[in-house]
């Protein structure tokens, strides 16, 4: 008997991302030196208050179920934190824990989508948000932001977008792929737009919250315009900031009846996040800070290191970007030489895969998202790590040619 796949699975493609990491893998298990500039985590150690009261929780058994929506003492350290470092106030029952925070995008989507529902996803965009978008039967319309602006969304290009099918804007802000923030002046214009709007809901993601280089921490788009808060979903989590990727935790804020719908899903698919990855957070958002602000100023000093690097690479050019830990590099530059096998550059993706096959560095070719050509590094590697495969890249480029 043959397998019928569902129309929903059939619709979406594996994460680029992951593709391009385990192409990485099996080029070093072939014995073939490879520079991974792929894997968007932290390559920190987390901290050791935070390790430590993972162990002491189980040692007190704190092994079991926990409620659904997560302890008790975490959602207070959420609500805590958000009140510390957003200014917003969030209650228990307007917060919802996940295991890692793709998951809360998910949920949320899974909670409000139907067929043929509209959700806007500014490119570059993360690579999961259309696959999701997909997968619970809704429609991602792309808007991009062009690199003269920033690779930031413009007020405009968003009203231009929205139309009565419109449910979601999803912005992620400091931005994976690109390291974009948006000013408070660029969110005053979002913000806007979408009040003019009220069937369209916004979701911040805000996992690289605390890898900005902006010079000060932009306010809350809520803080900005608190009427927004009843159709406004915040989605945040710690693997970023604390280098806790593996424990998979993330959480939700947001409007109490969209918050229950939410965990009504989790309830009969994940259920609760792992409670030991919840003793952890609590830990993490409650402790010394003092870790956040020394991984931002590391992860400036690579961006720096980098983007030096790669503009003195003829046909290779990339801005600042203010934060997270990626490089959006523009390679319009490499493309039509050729390489010393005789191929033609067509592409972002003939690029990536002329890095990884002559030099051994693996990075994400542009299209995967949203935007041609380009291709994104993540700099949260060693610096010696980082040097190395920029100067691969050069070697690599000094064989180009241009054709007769």
């Amino acid at each position: 008997m043959s397998l019928r796949l569902a129309a929903r699975v059939q619709r979406i493609k594996p994460s680029p991302s992951s593709a391009a990491a385990d192409r990485a893998a099996a080029l070093r298990r072939e014995g073939r030196s490879i520079i991974g500039l792929v894997v968007g985590e932290p390559d920190l150690d987390m901290p050791g208050h935070i390790v430590e009261a993972i162990v002491e929780a189980a040692r007190q058994g704190q092994t079991r179920y926990t409620q659904n929506a997560g302890t008790p003492e975490l959602r207070a350290a959420i609500s805590a934190k958000l009140q510390r470092e957003n200014g917003l106030d969030y209650a228990a029952d307007q917060i919802l824990v996940t295991p890692g925070a793709k998951s809360a995008i998910f949920n949320a989507l899974l909670a409000t989508l139907g067929e043929g529902d509209e959700v806007l996803v500014p490119a570059p965009y993360w690579v999961s948000y259309p696959d999701m978008v997909l997968a619970c039967d809704g429609t991602p319309v792309t808007v991009i932001g062009h690199e003269s602006d920033g690779f930031k969304l413009r007020p405009e290009a968003l009203a231009q977008a929205i139309t009565p099918r419109t449910r979601w804007l999803i912005l992620n802000s400091p931005s994976n792929p690109t390291g974009a923030v948006y000013s408070e002046a660029e969110w005053k214009d979002l913000l806007e737009v979408l009040q003019a709007h009220p069937q369209v809901w916004l979701m911040t993601d805000e996992i690289y919250e605390h890898i900005c280089f902006a010079g000060h921490k932009p306010r809350h788009p809520l803080v900005l315009e608190p009427g927004l808060k009843e159709r406004t979903l915040i989605v945040n989590g710690v693997s970023k900031t604390y280098a806790m990727t593996g424990l998979r935790l993330g959480y939700a804020a947001g409007p109490p009846a969209l918050i229950q719908a939410m965990a009504a899903l989790q309830s009969q698919s994940t259920s609760n996040a792992c409670s030991l990855s919840q003793a952890g957070a609590v830990a993490a958002l409650n402790g010394d800070q003092s870790f956040v602000v020394r991984n931002a100023e590391l992860y400036r000093c690579r961006r720096d290191e980098v983007v030096g690097r790669i503009n003195a690479i003829d046909g290779l050019r990339c801005e600042l970007p203010d934060g997270a830990f990626y490089v959006y590099v523009n390679c319009a530059g490499l493309l039509g030489r050729q390489t010393p096998k005789g191929q033609i550059l067509g592409n972002d993706d003939d690029v990536v895969m002329y890095l990884l096959e002559q030099v051994g560095v693996a990075v994400i070719a542009g299209h995967a998202y949203g935007l041609s050509p380009y291709f994104r590094l993540s700099t949260a590697a060693s610096l010696e790590t980082l040097i190395e495969g920029c100067v691969r890249m050069a070697t690599a480029v000094s064989l180009l040619r241009t054709p007769a």
